[in-house]
C-alpha cells in the first residue's frame, strides 16, 4: 500500500509533513468528493471485507467507493501513516422507525487528537449526513458545514452527533412523497463512547449487514458521491442530484429514474464507479433515506 497512490487517487498535491489540522480537513474533504459511499459489492456477488490490503486495491487502485469500514478503515491507515495520533471507534447508527440506537456497532468512525484538542473524522455516511470535515469534540457546539449544522452532545459516557438540515425542495412533485425524501430538520446520526476498537470489533455485524434479508444495504443499493454544491446519489434505478442553497435555508432535489440499460453509464460518469461483475439494483422498503 502506497500513500502517494492515495493522494493521487484523491487530488491531494500539499504538504503532509506536519500533521495539522489544515492538512486533515484538505484530505476529509478531498476524499468525500472523490471516494463514493456504496455497498454496490454486495449487489454485485462479491463480499466486502476489513483486509486493509483489499480495501486499498478496491477503493484507491480500482477507483471504486465503499461503505464505512472500508472508507473510513483506509482513512486511519492515512491517518497512521501521516502521523495523526487517532482512535478508531464504532457508534450504533439511530433508527428513526424505532426511535432508538441499533444495539450494536455498525458504524466505524475515528477521532484524532491535534495539539490537545479532539476531532471526530469521518468520511463514509453518504448522503446528505455526510461531514465534510473534522468535528472538534466539543459538547452542544454548532458546527456548520456546507450540508447544514451539526452538533456533538455529550452526556458524561456517551456522545451523539445530530445534525439540523435545510427543507428539501423536490423539483419534480411526482417524488415530492418518495420515501428516500427526509423530512426532519433534524436528524440524530449516531452515538458512541470513546472506548477504542479494532476491526475485529465490527467482523461479525459487518457480515450480518451484508447477507441478512432484513439489513438495508442488502434491500437497497447504494452509491452516492459529494459535489462542489451539494451531492449526487443512485439508489436502485432512482438517480437523485441535491444542490444545496443555504441562502435561501433550502436545498433542491432533482430526481429520476434510470433505466437498466443505462445504470452503468450513470455509475461511470457520475461517479466514476466501473464494475467488473454483474450488478443488480435493489430498492425495496428499507430504513433508508437522503
Amino acid at each position: 500500500m502506497d500513500l502517494q497512490g492515495y493522494f493521487n487517487r484523491i487530488g491531494f498535491t500539499g504538504p503532509y509533513d506536519k500533521p495539522d489540522l489544515d492538512t486533515l480537513r484538505t484530505i476529509h474533504k478531498l476524499h468525500v468528493m472523490t471516494i463514493p459511499f456504496e455497498n454496490l459489492s454486495i449487489h454485485c456477488g462479491e463480499k466486502n471485507t476489513t483486509d486493509l490490503h483489499i480495501i486499498y486495491d478496491k477503493l484507491v487502485k480500482s477507483n471504486r467507493g465503499g461503505w464505512c469500514c472500508e472508507n473510513n478503515l483506509l482513512f486511519s491507515w492515512v491517518l497512521k501513516e501521516m502521523g495523526y495520533k487517532y482512535t478508531t471507534l464504532g457508534s450504533k447508527v439511530f433508527n428513526k422507525f424505532q426511535n432508538d440506537f441499533y444495539h450494536v456497532d455498525s458504524h466505524l468512525i475515528n477521532m484524532v487528537e491535534i495539539d490537545g484538542k479532539h476531532y471526530i473524522t469521518d468520511v463514509s455516511y453518504g448522503v446528505s449526513c455526510q461531514l465534510w470535515y473534522p468535528l472538534e469534540m466539543i459538547s452542544g457546539k454548532d458546527q456548520p458545514q456546507p450540508p447544514g449544522v451539526f452538533r456533538l452532545l455529550n452526556n458524561g459516557e456517551t456522545w451523539v452527533l445530530e445534525k439540523t438540515s435545510r427543507k428539501q425542495v423536490v423539483k419534480d412533485k411526482v417524488y415530492a412523497n418518495s420515501s428516500l425524501i427526509d423530512k426532519r430538520l433534524t436528524k440524530i446520526m449516531y452515538c458512541f463512547p470513546l472506548t477504542p476498537r479494532d476491526k475485529e470489533h465490527f467482523v461479525e455485524t459487518l457480515d450480518c449487514l451484508q447477507t441478512s434479508p432484513d439489513s438495508r444495504f442488502v434491500l437497497k443499493s447504494i452509491c452516492s458521491l459529494q459535489t462542489p454544491n451539494g451531492f449526487r446519489a443512485l439508489i436502485g434505478w432512482t438517480y437523485s442530484e441535491i444542490i444545496y442553497n443555504p441562502e435561501e435555508d433550502s436545498d433542491l432535489v432533482v430526481m429520476k429514474e434510470i433505466p437498466d440499460c443505462e445504470i452503468e453509464a450513470v455509475l461511470q460518469e457520475k461517479f466514476n464507479v466501473v464494475l467488473v461483475n454483474k450488478f443488480t439494483p435493489k430498492n425495496n422498503k428499507a430504513n433508508y433515506c437522503m
